[in-house]
C-alpha cells in the first residue's frame, strides 16, 4: 500500500471518528512512519517538539485504533501495512453524499460521525486539497501586474526554507497586497488554514489573536489554547495588513503606540518558536525588531519596489501615446503601480493622452499623488524632515558621511533618522564603486519641496 492510500484512508477514517480531516502534524507522523522515522526526525520536519509530535501520534494511534478495530501503534502500523490487512477496510469507508456523513463499516466496528457545520462563503471548510480560508478583510485586487521575481522569492522562503515571519515593505499603492493574494492562489494547497487581517483600526493584541484563534479552533471555546498551539498543530498561513496604524506618528520608524508594545514580543514568538507555520507582515515601516530577527532565516523582509518595464502594460491599458517616452515616465515614479495609474489619468486629461507633451512641462505634476504622499509624510519626525529637506534639495546622490552644517541635529541623531528612513523606504541606497550614497526619487522629492519648509 502506497503513502498516498494510507494518507487517504486516514483521513477518512480520522474524519469519520473525529469530524476532522487530518491535520500537518498528524500527516507528518503517518509519512514518517510509512518511512521508519523516528519521533525526534518527524519533529524536525515539522518544527515541533518531540513531546508535542509523541503527544499527537498518541492520539493518532488511539483513534486509528478504536475505527479499526485493533490495535494500532507506531511499531505496529508498518506490518500491518506490509500484510495487507489495511485492504480489508480500504473499501469499507462509505460517504454519503447528500448527507455529508461518513461510516466505517467493518462488520465488528461501526462509526458514524457528522461532518461541521455548512461551509458559508468566507469560511469554506478544510478538504485534503482545500485549507480553510478566511479573505474578509483582504482588499479587491482587480488588476495584477507581473511580480514574478518577488513570488519566486516569497514561495522560496516559505515553502522551501520555512520563514516563520515575512515582512513584506512597500509604499503606498506599490502593490504589497496585490502580491500577497497572488502568492495565496499559488501556495494555498500547503497550508491547512489561511486567514488576512487588516490592522487598519488598531486591534490590541489580545483582541487580535482571540479572533485568530476562535478561526484556527473552527469552534466556541471558553478557554481558548494559545495561538502558538495552533501554528504547532497545523499549518497556518496569517496575512496581517497594514501594520503601520500600530505604531506612532510623529516617532522614528518602527516605534510602537503605547499600549502595543507587545506586539513586538509577538512578532519575536513567532519567528523564534518551533512550529511550521508563517505571519506576513504587509505596511509602510519596518517593526524595530525585525532588524535583529532577520539575522536567521527564520525572518525575511522584501522591499517591494517599482514595476519595471511591467509597468508598460499600465499605459497600454490607459491608450497613452508616445510610447518611447513610457521608461522615462515609469521611471519618474519608479513604477509604482498606483502613482502610474493616477499619472496616466492626469495624462490622458490635461494632455490629451501625449506622454511627450507631459514630459515637457516645467515641473513634476504630482495631483491626486499629494495626497498619498501626505499620508507617509505626516509620520515623520521632526529630524526625518530635516534630512528629507536636505535630501530632496540635491540634484544627485549624497554621501551621510559628513552632517550638514545647516542640520541642527547631533550625529547620533542625523543617523538613526537617516536610518528610519531607508525603513519608511523613503530614501534610495546607490551604489558607486565603494561609496554608499543616498537620494530621494524625484516625484517624492517634488512633494517635498512644496510641503515641508
Amino acid at each position: 500500500m502506497d503513502i498516498a492510500a494510507v494518507l487517504k484512508f486516514a483521513d477518512d477514517l480520522v474524519f469519520a471518528q473525529t469530524g476532522k480531516h487530518l491535520d500537518y502534524v498528524q500527516e507528518a507522523i503517518l509519512r514518517g512512519t510509512f518511512k521508519k522515522r523516528t519521533y525526534t526526525q518527524i519533529a524536525k520536519e515539522v518544527y515541533s517538539s518531540s513531546s508535542h509530535v509523541r503527544n499527537v501520534g498518541s492520539d493518532l494511534w488511539k483513534i486509528l485504533s478504536e475505527g479499526l478495530g485493533e490495535n494500532i501503534t507506531k511499531a505496529s502500523l508498518k506490518p500491518i501495512l506490509e500484510t495487507g490487512k489495511f485492504y480489508n477496510y480500504q473499501f469499507a469507508i462509505v460517504k454519503d453524499v447528500r448527507s455529508e456523513n461518513i461510516t466505517v463499516n467493518k462488520n465488528i466496528n461501526i462509526c458514524t460521525k457528522k461532518a461541521r457545520s455548512p461551509a458559508t462563503p468566507h469560511n469554506p471548510q478544510p478538504t485534503t486539497k482545500q485549507p480553510r480560508i478566511d479573505l474578509s478583510d483582504a482588499p479587491q485586487i482587480l488588476t495584477f501586474y507581473d511580480r514574478t521575481p518577488e513570488l519566486s522569492t516569497l514561495k522560496q522562503w516559505i515553502l522551501d526554507d520555512r520563514t516563520h515571519l515575512i515582512t513584506i515593505l512597500g509604499l503606498t499603492g506599490s502593490g504589497k497586497s496585490a502580491i500577497a493574494l497572488q502568492l495565496i492562489q499559488q501556495i494555498q494547497s500547503e497550508f491547512d488554514c489561511i486567514i488576512w487581517r487588516s490592522l487598519r483600526n488598531s486591534p490590541n493584541l489580545p483582541a487580535l489573536q482571540t479572533d485568530l484563534i476562535k478561526f484556527l479552533s473552527d469552534r466556541q471555546q471558553t478557554e481558548l489554547p494559545s495561538i502558538i498551539e495552533y501554528l504547532r498543530s497545523y499549518r497556518c498561513l496569517i496575512i496581517l495588513d497594514d501594520i503601520q496604524t500600530i505604531f506612532s506618528s510623529g516617532q522614528l520608524a518602527g516605534n510602537y503606540k503605547p499600549n502595543y508594545e507587545n506586539y513586538g514580543a509577538f512578532f519575536k514568538q513567532i519567528a523564534e518558536s518551533c512550529h511550521n507555520s508563517c505571519l506576513i507582515l504587509l505596511g509602510w515601516e519596518k517593526p524595530r525588531e525585525i532588524a535583529a530577527l532577520e539575522s536567521s532565516k527564520n525572518c525575511q523582509t522584501l522591499e517591494l519596489n517599482g514595476l519595471g518595464e511591467s509597468a508598460r502594460e499600465i499605459f497600454t491599458e490607459k491608450g497613452l501615446l508616445d510610447s518611447e517616452k513610457w521608461s522615462e515616465s515609469i521611471e519618474l515614479y519608479r513604477g509604482n503601480p498606483l502613482w502610474l495609474n493616477i499619472v496616466a489619468t492626469t495624462i490622458q486629461d490635461l494632455f490629451g493622452g501625449k506622454v511627450s507633451a507631459f514630459l515637457s512641462y516645467d515641473s513634476l505634476l504630482l495631483g491626486d499623488l499629494e495626497y498619498l504622499l501626505h499620508q507617509h509624510f505626516q509620520r515623520l519626525s521632526e529630524a526625518e524632515k530635516q534630512v528629507m529637506f536636505w535630501l530632496a534639495n540635491e540634484t544627485k546622490a549624497v554621501e551621510i558621511s559628513n552632517k550638514p552644517k545647516d542640520i541642527e541635529l547631533s550625529p547620533s541623531e542625523f543617523l538613526k533618522a537617516v536610518e528610519s528612513l531607508r525603513r519608511r523606504l523613503l530614501i534610495e541606497k546607490v551604489q558607486e564603486g565603494d561609496r554608499t550614497l543616498f537620494a530621494v526619487q524625484r516625484a517624492i522629492a517634488e512633494y517635498v519641496k512644496t510641503n515641508i519648509k
